[in-house]
C-alpha cells in the first residue's frame, strides 16, 4: 500500500515537471517572457499576453468541463472571501509592479536565462516563506473575511454549467478575433 502511494506521488510530480517544462517552453515560444511584450501589455499596445492567456483560458474551460461531464474528472472548489483575493490581488500586484513579471512569465524567463527574472525567483520564494510564516494569524483574521464559500458561478445562476461556459468561450473567441482584425 505504502509502495503504491509513494509511486503514485512520484508519477505525479513527474508529470507536473513535465508539463511545467512544456508550459514554460510554449510561454517562452510565444514571446510572453519578454520583459518588453509584458511592459507592453501593461501599457495596452501589445496584446500578445492577453490572447495567450485568453486561448489557454478558453481550452482549459472548454476541456475541463468535457472531461467533468464524461466524468474523467471532478471539480473541487477551494472556498475564497474578499480579504483572500484583496491579499493575493495586492501581493501579486507589487511583484507584477517592482519586477514585470507574472509568477508564469517568471519561471518562463527564469529558464530561458534572464538574471532579472532569477532574482524575481528568489523575492517570489522570499515572499511565500513570509506568508507560510504568517499564514495561521492571517487564516484567523484577513483570509475569512468577506467568505464566499466555494460556489460556483453556474451554481450561484443556478444553470448548467455549460449554459455558462459556452457563451463566455464564444464571447472571449469573439474578442480574440477582434484584437486579432484590430491588429492589437
Amino acid at each position: 500500500m505504502i509502495k503504491n502511494i509513494h509511486s503514485r506521488y512520484w508519477a505525479q510530480a513527474a508529470i507536473g515537471l513535465l508539463i511545467g517544462i512544456v508550459f514554460g517552453f510554449l510561454l517562452q515560444k510565444g514571446g510572453v517572457t519578454q520583459y518588453d511584450v509584458i511592459i507592453g501589455q501593461l501599457l495596452l499596445t501589445d496584446f500578445t499576453v492577453a490572447k495567450m492567456m485568453i486561448s489557454a483560458i478558453i481550452t482549459t474551460m472548454l476541456g475541463f468541463h468535457l472531461l467533468k461531464s464524461l466524468g474523467v474528472v471532478d471539480l473541487r472548489i477551494k472556498p475564497g472571501s474578499w480579504g483572500s483575493s484583496a491579499l493575493g490581488g495586492l501581493v501579486f500586484g507589487v511583484g507584477f509592479g517592482l519586477l514585470g513579471y507574472c509568477p508564469g512569465t517568471l519561471a518562463g524567463a527564469t529558464g530561458q536565462g534572464s538574471i532579472d527574472a532569477f532574482v524575481g525567483i528568489l523575492g517570489l520564494l522570499a515572499g511565500a516563506s513570509i506568508f507560510a510564516v504568517f499564514y495561521p494569524k492571517l487564516d484567523k483574521t484577513i483570509l475569512k473575511k468577506g467568505d464566499f464559500g466555494d460556489i460556483t458561478l453556474p451554481e450561484l445562476l443556478g444553470l448548467n454549467p455549460w449554459l455558462v461556459v459556452l457563451p463566455i468561450a464564444l464571447i472571449l473567441v469573439g474578442f480574440l478575433w477582434w484584437a486579432e482584425s484590430a491588429g492589437l
